[in-house]
């Protein structure tokens, strides 16, 4: 099923489009060449407890609308959680009045209306049922008692539940208008092991847009336990040079890594690593990395980005090789190209570039026979710090996992540091079989070779 911007005025109960139509209309009969407007429509039920016991209980409900009007080649931006027509008028007002006096951007503006998505599919982003408290509190209960009945462990940190669903609706004056609605329901746990200065912590969670779809609380929660046991009595090792393995719960931040550095913005100012590497290998050629708006269910799915432009599933990286930018209309006009339907945007500033669902395709190698030849090596389950250069690509984080000898998890180890440069780690990367879509931004089990350890 595919939903088209008329099809969305005649289906519009809570009148949000409309709303942002008046509020164009007003803008530019108040002066503006062009203007666009956003709105968020947000409820939220948070839930946490400890030890059995309800700890918080909490609901929230808001609204925020933000005006972007443009003025020649001046541009302003004002928000409101007001919207009142006093309060709309006023808000009109103040923006065309920021935008006569602020500097000209040539590279600001709407889009051209050949660049607006003119339909888009039904993506199934919205849970429709608000779960009830005794729900989320019975989910949070069973994951915390699974995890506190795991052999070892003896304290909880506890266990949190929660649901959101947003509107979110954008309009133009080229014509675009649409809204679509998310909803997201998460559950966690986290526990404690050991006592006194042998304490350890662990947790494990799960968060999707239908609850019916979350893992069971029961193995969120023993699984928490697990993994916290397993850290026990943790050593330290001597400094070295070894292949390291990131468990999937990690290495999807590498995505976060490359992302950031193929973001317009960081190249049309020269300040990424990657500046210069479209078109050529910066991954090993086994390595697939794809963004698709387009994925049911998916937590980063949308039907259109937020300048009201088409989007569309692409390949970042194809066997190793980078094959476009992320780019919202500004940075694209920036660097000489066409938008790749990547803006996000709140209400009080301009857009930018965000990706989606970013995933790296699955290898060809198991986990275990990844782990098989490996000597001496370390698997990474925990990051910390965020010492990466995105300037230089140099990078340094503090760890934590297991040391791997012989091709087995030996025994667990922390407060080490591994470093090594991401121009690098890309090019030495291999992905196990083990790709799981999860959160949205997944990665399987990843294997780099060469990597710096600095312990003891």
């Amino acid at each position: 099923m595919t939903v088209s911007p008329n099809d969305q005025h005649r289906t519009d109960p809570s009148g949000v489009l409309n709303l942002l139509d008046d509020l164009i209309a007003k803008a530019r009969a108040a002066g503006a060449d062009a203007a666009d407007a956003v709105l968020f429509d947000s409820a939220s039920v948070s839930l946490a407890q400890r030890l059995g016991k309800t700890e918080k209980l909490e609901r929230s409900e808001s609204g925020d609308l933000g005006l972007r009007v443009f003025v020649g080649k001046r541009q302003a931006i004002v928000s409101s959680t007001d919207r009142s027509a006093k309060a709309l008028g006023e808000l009109v007002e103040r923006a065309i009045a920021m935008a006569r006096v602020v500097p000209e951007d040539g590279f600001a503006g709407i889009a051209d209306p050949e660049q607006l998505a003119r339909s888009w599919p039904d993506l199934d982003i919205c849970d429709t049922e608000e779960p009830s408290s005794e729900t989320l509190i019975e989910r949070a209960r069973i994951a915390e008692e699974a995890a506190m009945a795991v052999e070892g462990v003896t304290n909880s940190e506890g266990a949190d539940a929660s649901w959101s669903r947003s509107t979110i609706a954008i309009a133009a004056s080229n014509g675009f208008a649409g809204s679509y609605g998310v909803s997201r329901q998460s559950l966690s746990a986290s526990v404690i092991v050991g006592t006194g200065t042998g304490m350890e912590r662990d947790y494990d969670y799960d968060s999707k847009v239908y609850g019916a779809d979350l893992r069971d609380a029961a193995e969120i929660g023993r699984e928490a336990g697990e993994r916290a046991v397993r850290r026990l009595n943790p050593r330290r090792v001597k400094s070295c040079k070894v292949p390291v393995v990131f468990d999937p719960r990690v290495s999807r931040g590498l995505l976060g890594h490359l992302t950031g550095a193929i973001s317009g913005p960081s190249i049309a100012r020269g300040t990424s690593f990657l500046k210069d590497k479209m078109g050529q290998r910066i991954f090993a050629p086994s390595i697939t990395i794809v963004d698709d708006p387009h994925v049911k269910r998916g937590l980063r799915s949308r039907p259109f980005d937020a300048e009201g432009v088409e989007v569309t599933r692409r390949t970042l990286i194809e066997d190793g090789v980078l094959t476009t930018w992320l780019l919202d209309l500004r940075s694209a006009r920036q660097l000489g190209l066409q938008t790749t339907g990547h803006a996000a945007r709140g209400t009080s500033g301009p857009p930018g570039p965000a990706p989606a669902n970013v995933y790296m395709a699955a290898g060809k190698r198991s986990r275990a026979d990844m782990l098989a030849e490996i000597k001496d090596g370390f698997y990474v389950t925990d990051l910390m710090g965020m010492g990466v250069n995105g300037v230089t690509g140099d990078y340094s984080r503090g760890a934590g996992g297991f040391w791997i000898e012989n091709g087995q998890l030996a025994y667990p180890v922390n407060e080490i540091t591994i470093a090594g440069n991401l121009k690098d780690m890309f090019l030495n990367m291999e992905a196990a079989d083990d790709l799981e879509l999860r959160f949205g931004m997944d990665a399987p089990t990843v294997r780099i070779d060469g990597m710096t350890i600095a312990g003891m």
